[in-house]
Formats: C-alpha cells, sequence, structure tokens
C-alpha cells in the first residue's frame, strides 16, 4: 500500500495541476464576465485574488512533484522530466513577469485610468494552454513509462 501511494504522488499532483489549471483559467475566467451585473473592476478584484491563490497552488504542487522526483529518483533534470521543466519554466515566467505585469493593468484599470493596449493577457493564455500540454505530456509518459 506505501508503494502505491509513493507512485501515485507524482501523476496525481500533475493531473490535479492540470485540473485547477482548466477550472480556472479556461473556465471561471471567462465565466464570471458572463454576469452582466458584475462590474470590469470588480470582476478584476476577483480575479486578482483567484489568480493569485491559483499560483500558489501550483507552487505547492510543483514542490511536492519534485520532492518525490528527487526521493525516488535522485535526479530532476534528466531528459525524461523535460516536459515538467518547461512547465515550471513557464510557472517561473507567469510568476515573476506575466501576473505582475496583469495586476498593474487591472489596479490601473480598477481606479479607471486609461491603458494602452498590451498582449499581456494573450501572452498569459498562450503560456496557460503550453503549461497544460506540457504537464499533460509529462503525466501520461510518467504513468506509461512507471506502469
Amino acid at each position: 500500500m506505501k508503494g502505491l501511494i509513493k507512485s501515485a504522488i507524482i501523476p496525481s499532483s500533475v493531473f490535479i495541476w492540470i485540473g485547477f489549471v482548466g477550472a480556472i483559467s479556461f473556465m471561471e475566467a471567462w465565466i464570471k464576465f458572463q454576469v452582466t451585473e458584475l462590474s470590469l473592476p470588480v470582476g478584476l478584484k476577483v480575479g486578482k485574488l483567484v489568480f493569485h491563490a491559483l499560483n500558489k497552488v501550483e507552487w505547492t504542487l510543483a514542490i511536492i512533484i519534485l520532492i518525490q522526483l528527487f526521493r525516488t529518483t535522485g535526479k530532476i533534470i534528466k531528459w525524461s522530466n523535460l516536459y515538467l521543466l518547461i512547465a515550471i519554466f513557464i510557472l517561473v515566467l507567469q510568476t515573476i513577469v506575466l501576473l505582475p505585469i496583469l495586476d498593474i493593468r487591472a489596479n490601473a484599470i480598477i481606479e479607471n485610468q486609461t491603458l494602452p493596449e498590451s498582449h499581456a493577457h494573450i501572452y498569459y493564455v498562450a503560456t496557460e494552454i503550453v503549461k497544460v500540454i506540457t504537464l499533460f505530456l509529462y503525466g501520461f509518459n510518467y504513468h506509461k513509462s512507471n506502469s
């Protein structure tokens, strides 16, 4: 039983991570703006709160996966982990570059400021898509090689 739980930690964490990103980025973010009574500033405040919570969950899952990889193989940097490492690189990029840019823009809109056009949101969505694809490929390959 103990071995089964250990072997399930990595793929479970990967697919839970995919589920969180899918539910928040590809569903909640779009649906909340379908509510006509929800003003743009309130929607942006909710979005900031939700995406920062998602980011913390993603980091928690990434750390769980990395710790378990290190415990089981002693190595993290290897070809079989390439898709995972790409997903984590994207998470780093989102955390230190894209989320702060989007926060600044959201705060300015909340304060009713006019802003020049930006593609930061499109970049964020594109990185989410790539991250989910790489996580899926990693999880699928991990499961296939450990079955």
